[in-house]
């Protein structure tokens, strides 16, 4: 490989900050969300200029459950604040029931055991609301902005490196949160960090307008529950690279991913445009439809094997999105290494062996626990530092349910 030798330069201080989010996805919003509310001066960074990541940018709209299938809602906080913003605007067309025990007055537990507390929203007002619900909590938003470095002092994050219009600066913050989905601030300050082994398959998710109306069309890989099996059908046929699987941390591979997501998205018009001549691509997703990528090697690893097990210093649950039954407590342990100081992760960075990655790397698990390491990193840019007893005390004031008794109603084992 060749090189080229850069000139040394300066680096402006554009800003300093109490707590810096990196990545506004549904993660970073809950992490920037909770930080500003518990009283820190917050800056969320955005490389795109839209919030919501994959549940907005990337076209998957479906707030899967905070429920555990049986009639126990898991998720408080700030994950239940944001799955009843995406029924603000109504409930789009989907392959899921209206969850009206969850939302209605008259919602009974036994009708709780028949639907899960799931639902699919607009992305384009739904980005909108999330927007407005941090400006309306004081957070600083920057889109636009690519994080390319950080500033370590000792093995301490002391600042991140910023590339944006108005060229590279440098903001100094107390306290940082990793939600950039990749584990970006991790690798960059030397933190250790897992790569997923089985890769992202193609995914090509759009929304089309038809002669049924405006449908998103799941095409490709896809995350299909127990509770859509049934009404779901596979859309990946013979299409191209189907059988390929991508990394999503490098940037040719994944520039060709979307490009053979654009050209299987073509394929599909071709095809639907002979049966439905009202079929028209109306919204593609603006970001790569990735699922799991890298994440941190933190203070412990959760598995899937430790479901229903107490932990006491959980900060929150989440169900499993793929079927009935099984609750996770998540221990604070998973948002945070001994090798990085200052430094916090939520959303698909967390420490979790693979096959629990693949149910924490969804909205609800996002949410709970951006708003954990969002009000982590506050105590701690506040402070100085936190114990468990503090943040469990924040989190619980703040609505979050942290363990199985906690459940609604409580989960009897």
């Amino acid at each position: 490989m060749e090189y080229v030798l850069e000139k040394e330069r300066k680096t402006p201080v554009a800003d300093r900050t109490q707590v810096l989010v990196a990545g506004g996805g549904i993660a970073g919003v809950s992490a920037a969300l909770a930080a500003a509310r518990t009283g820190a001066k917050t800056l969320l960074i955005e490389r795109e200029w839209l919030l919501g990541g994959l549940a907005t940018l990337g076209l998957i709209t479906i707030f899967l459950p905070v429920c555990d299938g049986q009639g126990h809602q898991v998720v408080g906080g700030i994950g239940e604040e944001l799955i009843r913003l995406s029924l603000k605007h109504g409930m789009e067309k989907s392959h899921l029931p209206y969850p009206a025990p969850w939302v209605e007055p008259d919602g009974t537990p036994e009708k709780r055991k028949e639907i899960r507390w799931q639902t699919q929203y607009n992305p384009c007002l739904y980005a909108l609301e999330l927007e407005q619900l941090l400006l309306k909590a004081g957070v600083e938003i920057r889109y636009g902005a690519l994080i390319s470095d950080v500033v370590m002092d000792g093995n301490r994050i002391q600042g991140v490196i910023l590339q944006d219009k108005s060229g590279r600066s440098c903001v100094f913050a107390d306290a940082v949160v990793d939600c950039t989905g990749d584990a970006d601030l991790c690798q960059l300050s030397g933190a250790p960090t897992v790569c997923c082994e089985s890769g992202n398959k193609l995914a090509a998710w759009h929304y089309a307008e038809t002669a049924g109306g405006r449908r998103l069309r799941m095409v490709g890989c896809l995350d299909v529950s127990e509770d859509m099996a049934s009404s779901v059908q596979k859309e990946l046929e013979a299409d191209p690279g189907k059988n390929t699987v991508y990394s999503g941390l490098d940037a040719v591979e994944t520039s060709r991913m979307m490009q053979a997501a654009h050209a299987v998205t073509l394929q599909r018009y071709r095809k639907e445009k002979k049966r439905d001549p009202a079929y028209e691509p109306v919204l593609l997703p603006a970001i790569p439809q990735l699922r799991m990528t890298r994440r941190l090697q933190g203070a412990y690893t959760l598995d899937e094997a430790e479901e229903g097990t107490y932990f006491s210093q959980s900060v929150g649950m989440t169900g499993d999105w793929r079927k009935r039954g099984p609750v996770f407590e998540i221990p604070a342990g998973i948002l945070y290494c001994g090798e990085v100081e200052h430094l916090y992760v939520a959303g698909r960075c967390v420490s979790v062996t693979e096959s629990m990655w693949d149910i924490t790397r969804v909205i609800p698990c996002c949410a709970v626990t951006g708003q954990a390491a969002g009000t982590a990193a506050a105590l701690q840019a506040l402070h100085g530092q936190w114990d468990i007893s503090e943040l469990q005390t924040a989190l619980i004031r703040d609505h979050a349910l942290l363990h199985l008794r906690d459940a609604i109603p409580p989960i009897v084992r």
